[in-house]
């Protein structure tokens, strides 16, 4: 009997629980209290935690290269200080992400997503991971916390990846708090910029940073007319819809583009092969939440074709970011 595949199946069988440790020591800011190397007994008395229980979670992150044990002492590994607060691309809000409630929900009804293709999250919570969010606010801040740390590693990829200096309006469609849209607009004088989201996010972007050359509408891309912009983004807006609601998506973005207009689809491209790998993993929780997928940029392509436009160009970058531009056909 093959033993290194028998004990990688049982350890993955549990491995639930190696994830759930991940969330918890995230949670409780684990990260942000070892600058001066402390025990676990000391750690978890700052952290009102019991030091037995605490020393064993941190064991097993530590086997798997979170953190360090160095006799009874917890230090910091290469992955771990991702988990700290005040790294520049901390990672702490986006675990914590994966830990609430309506996560587990969804990855414990995996089964009817796999049975039926439909999205599981309306069934755990009313209204989905939007709803989730309405009834628990703190949860819905670590979330946007979470979108602008993921954002900001990619945004310096996709700064040098792509030249905006040719668009003086450039409109970004659920562009959310506009991070995006800013760091664009800092670095083309030129250009303005117009963001496009639900209301309750535009109330919350206008307070997000510098507004100067911004300008706000909030609507709702299936039902409100998109602004008219030489450029027009769509960051990480078509992996939450299936086929036939990206098509309404770009249909609308074709009305208000024009023949000259450019649309910019940013997307994490799916991979191909039997690899691990992180899009993956996303391509599941986008089933589970909206019944929605990851796509190659062959599948984009398509997808473009059939809804009036032509691909000009796909760049891909360092950090697994593709660019697609395309023109209305």
């Amino acid at each position: 009997m093959d033993m290194q595949a028998f004990d990688f199946v049982r350890q993955l069988a549990a491995s639930h629980y190696l994830v759930r440790a991940l969330h918890v020591v995230a949670d409780l800011g684990v990260a942000d209290q070892l600058g001066d190397r402390p025990t676990a007994s000391q750690l978890a008395s700052r952290l009102d935690a019991d030091a037995d229980a605490l020393r064993r979670v941190l064991t097993l992150l530590a086997s798997r290269g979170v953190f360090r044990l160095d006799g009874d002492h917890i230090q910091h590994s290469n992955a771990s200080e991702f988990l700290r607060s005040d790294h520049p691309a901390s990672l702490r809000s986006f675990v914590r992400m994966f830990g609430q409630q309506i996560q587990w929900q969804c990855a414990g009804d995996l089964q009817h997503a796999v049975r039926t293709g439909e999205a599981v999250a309306t069934r755990a919570f009313r209204g989905g991971l939007w709803g989730y969010f309405e009834e628990n606010p703190t949860d819905g801040r670590i979330f946007g916390e979470a979108m602008v740390a993921k954002s900001a590693a990619q945004i310096a990829d996709i700064l040098a990846a792509h030249d905006f200096s040719p668009y003086r309006s450039i409109a970004d469609i659920g562009g959310g708090h506009g991070h995006m849209l800013r760091a664009i607009l800092a670095r083309h004088s030129a250009a303005t910029g117009l963001l496009f989201d639900l209301p309750a996010v535009i109330d919350e972007a206008k307070g997000a940073g510098d507004n100067s050359r911004l300008s706000f509408q909030s609507g709702d891309f299936f039902t409100t007319p998109l602004p008219q912009a030489d450029a027009m983004l769509l960051m990480e807006v078509l992996h939450d819809w299936d086929d036939a609601h990206c098509g309404a998506i770009l249909n609308a973005a074709r009305l208000a583009l024009g023949a000259a207009g450019r649309l910019l689809i940013i997307e994490i491209e799916m991979t191909e092969g039997s690899a691990p790998d992180w899009p993956k993993l996303l391509d599941i929780v986008m089933l589970t939440l909206f019944a929605a997928r990851q796509r190659t940029n062959a599948e984009y392509a398509r997808l473009l074709q059939a809804n009036g436009f032509r691909v000009e160009r796909q760049t891909s970058t360092p950090g697994g970011v593709t660019i697609i531009e395309a023109m209305v056909a």
